[in-house]
């Protein structure tokens, strides 16, 4: 009886609890979406709106990076937040132009503000789709005129392009390619970046020297220098550089990377044709060239890196041969290799064999260790399909040193000298190199017959 009594009691409020659930239902559903916001912000709730901005300015810019994750309605309080004045004042420092803080401590503290922020962006508009976030983040973004390719007065002394490419290089990092493709696009029809681009190389090399410049800075600095992957800069660079044909490639490829004056940063456009250059003046076009090489650009072929190199070699007008060995050896044995074989195998014997000659100077020069051009030089000989032509290579080897070495002999004998007596010093160097390059022949040559 007592278990009875016991059983009913306890199922009756059962089936009322499931009864009141079934009917709570339809109750739930008409609850307005403000109050289910109100009720994501936790103990934010009972804080009125501005209260609340004001909390936020005892915040770093992370931590309120770390804030906009807790729920999709304090996200929004903090999109609010970014919107309005005190919040772009907050979090858009422009400062970029004190060269006294921009060199030291300062100047670091104001590119990590704004990797901070691109990491708050990127939270905050996580949800949105890729042109609707693209678009409040130029909102936002669109009063620093720093941040423009032409915006500045001064880009030289300038941090406001650096802080641009770390903010997008954290708020576009782990984006797919389609995303990122989309990010260019948007750039260049903000920038007028394409624009600007045909009409420096189009016109004669130095007309635009300020356009030419900012169009170097721009795309150094807010879309190649910040990349870690070497994967990404070769995405970013091969963006830059495919929509041209291979001459105009060349051409902005130089402007990008190839050397500047060190008093007004424009770049120097007879560097190569002048005289011979050292390896700081080629580096960055070398770096380039082996990042587009790399397996990592998948749109760029062996022949096409090739073939840019060979027009490289003539902007403005055709190299001196030196610095063009000189490019070669920075670039790496892959590339070097190539280019010397795409000759062998196109019957330039005679441009071969000269380059040969001066890749043997420059290693003498820069103190490069023989044995790599002698050994460079054995790997081409094997791309020649017959002995025959193998012979006149060789053979056209030893007259370009000749001919190298008299050409030479003959400056220094008319009294034709500079301050710096560099022809002396070219022939010093031309006859140890020719010393040097037929000793490693003779060291290998007694190698191989002692084995």
């Amino acid at each position: 009886m007592t278990s009875t009594v016991s059983t009913s009691f306890t199922l009756i409020p059962n089936q009322k609890y499931r009864r009141s659930s079934r009917r709570s239902k339809p109750f739930c559903n008409t609850v307005n979406t403000d109050s289910e916001s109100l009720s994501t912000l936790g103990n934010f709730k009972a804080l009125p709106l501005e209260i609340f901005q004001m909390v936020l300015k005892y915040l770093s810019v992370k931590d309120i990076s770390m804030l906009s994750m807790v729920s999709k309605a304090i996200s929004n309080r903090l999109i609010n937040y970014i919107s309005t004045s005190s919040g772009n004042r907050r979090l858009l420092l422009q400062d970029f132009h004190n060269l006294e803080i921009s060199g030291k401590k300062e100047g670091s503290c104001v590119l990590e503000h704004y990797r901070s922020l691109g990491l708050l962006l990127k939270r905050c508009t996580l949800l949105l789709p890729t042109k609707d976030r693209l678009k409040y983040i130029h909102k936002i973004l669109s009063e620093v005129s720093c941040f423009k390719l032409s915006g500045c007065p001064s880009p030289l002394h300038c941090l406001g392009l650096q802080c641009y490419g770390v903010f997008l290089q954290i708020l576009t990092a782990g984006w797919d390619e389609l995303e990122c493709h989309r990010v260019f696009n948007f750039l260049c029809e903000l920038s007028n970046l394409p624009r600007k681009v045909q009409t420096v190389v189009s016109r004669k090399p130095g007309s635009a020297r300020k356009l030419e410049l900012r169009i170097r800075l721009f795309c150094r600095s807010v879309l190649l220098n910040h990349w870690i992957h070497r994967s990404d800069s070769a995405f970013w660079l091969t963006r830059i550089l495919k929509p041209w044909p291979m001459v105009n490639q060349a051409r902005l490829l130089y402007i990008i990377f190839g050397p500047v004056s060190s008093l007004n940063g424009h770049v120097v456009w007879q560097k190569m044709i002048e005289g011979p250059t050292d390896e700081t003046s080629l580096k960055g076009l070398a770096d380039a060239i082996k990042l587009l090489y790399d397996t990592e650009a998948k749109e760029w072929t062996a022949d096409d890196v090739i073939s840019l190199v060979d027009e490289l070699s003539v902007v403005p007008r055709e190299w001196l041969m030196e610095n063009n060995a000189r490019l070669l050896i920075l670039s790496g044995n892959n590339i070097c290799f190539t280019f010397m074989a795409s000759k062998a195998v196109n019957g330039r014997a005679v441009e071969l064999a000269r380059l040969v000659v001066f890749l043997a100077l420059v290693c003498e020069k820069d103190l490069y260790c023989m044995d790599w051009a002698v050994k460079m030089m054995q790997k081409v000989c094997k791309v020649f399909s017959t002995p025959g032509e193998r012979n006149n290579f060789l053979q056209s080897v030893e007259n370009a040193f000749a001919h190298m070495i008299m050409d030479m002999l003959q400056s220094v004998m008319s009294g034709d000298r500079d301050e710096e007596d560099s022809s002396f010093l070219n022939l010093f160097h031309l006859v140890n190199a020719q010393a040097n390059f037929h000793k490693e022949i003779l060291y290998l040559t007694m190698r191989s017959t002692s084995t």
